[in-house]
């Protein structure tokens, strides 16, 4: 079931058309401003992989990926959830160097995704990822990094309005506060994560929630996090405040990945020791992968924000139940 709201009086500032037209823009421009600032180069990336090879991204661990039976294999594949793990196996398969990376286009299915103004169980995102150097395992680093990104989006939105002038309402915050999970639970102890996200986001525009993953003083995660890409010390979420639906839109789920170290660490506080036996485990314990630091960047998500939209239907096709589509219908929210 889904539990969305359409904002009264709300009207979607492009028609069809136009809308049509402005998400084309949004992701050619976009992509070419992050390749430019995080030196990216696209390549292929696949929609499903095999079971059991370690690569599939386990979200926060109860979510089942969409799978399949390949008979001329004799192997079960599923669907990717993200990109993760896949990335940096490619990194080292294509002989990436410290300072390069990769980008591609994801699009995945989650079954189990709750369905709103802002989630789907499609998935379409920007999954990118690149060489970094020990010295690099940074906050410093993983800050800068943020500033780019929230840089493109920004310079993006610039474009975009000029183009057409229905959008010049839409102002971004171009300055990034950061904050840890920790400073976020003390700062908003009676309120809920994502109560607290809200909270902030409002006060501040652009926001980035340091350190996800690892328990808080109250005993509790912020958020789920798979305990073998990012390193919990060293990851975030990038998040804007949304007028339309008077929230914060979670951009990308990034950070600076595991090494073994972490790796070992977090795989035993998540109580999933075994999965240092899976190959791609294997290959990042001895040494054999590259260090990393990646994240998605949703491209419906972008979309979205830049057009000022409601609700995520507006900007890619997928599936809605029943109350979805007549609560957007009353309200002359146009699904794709």
């Amino acid at each position: 079931m889904s539990s969305v709201m359409i904002p009264a009086n709300y009207k979607s500032l492009l028609g069809l058309y136009d809308t049509q037209k402005a998400i084309g823009l949004i992701k050619t421009i976009f992509q070419e401003k992050l390749c430019l600032a995080l030196h990216l180069k696209r390549v292929t990336a696949p929609l499903f992989v095999l079971h059991g090879s370690g690569l599939n991204d386990d979200l926060n661990g109860v979510e089942r990926p969409v799978a399949f039976d390949v008979p001329c294999l004799a192997e079960q594949a599923e669907i990717v959830h993200s990109l993760a793990k896949w990335k940096r196996y490619a990194l080292y398969k294509y002989g990436f160097r410290p300072g390069q990376g990769l980008v591609t286009d994801m699009n995945a299915v989650r079954r189990d995704e709750d369905l709103d103004n802002l989630h789907s169980i499609y998935v379409d995102q920007w999954d990118w990822e690149r060489v970094i150097t020990a010295r690099q395992r940074t906050i410093p680093f993983l800050q800068d990094t943020v500033r780019d990104i929230v840089d493109a989006v920004c310079a993006t939105s610039d474009e975009l309005r000029w183009k057409f002038p229905a959008l010049k309402k839409i102002h971004l915050t171009r300055e990034v506060t950061f904050i840890t999970t920790q400073e976020l639970e003390d700062r908003y102890p009676d309120l809920t994560p994502k109560e607290r996200e809200n909270a902030f986001a409002k006060e501040h525009g652009t926001i980035c929630i340091l350190q996800i993953g690892g328990k808080l003083k109250s005993g509790k995660p912020h958020d789920g996090r798979a305990p073998d890409y990012d390193d919990w010390t060293l990851n975030c979420d990038i998040l804007f405040w949304h007028k339309p639906l008077n929230c914060a839109l979670e951009l990308s789920s990034m950070g600076i990945r595991v090494d073994a170290d972490a790796l070992r660490r977090q795989l035993a506080e998540a109580g999933c020791p075994q999965r240092a036996e899976l190959p791609f485990h294997k290959m990042l314990l001895d040494g054999t992968l590259p260090l990393t630091m990646g994240g998605g960047i949703g491209q419906s998500r972008l979309c979205m924000l830049l057009l000022g939209k409601a609700h995520v239907g507006e900007v890619q096709v997928s599936l809605w139940d029943e109350d979805t589509v007549e609560t957007c219908c009353a309200a002359g929210v146009e699904l794709l």
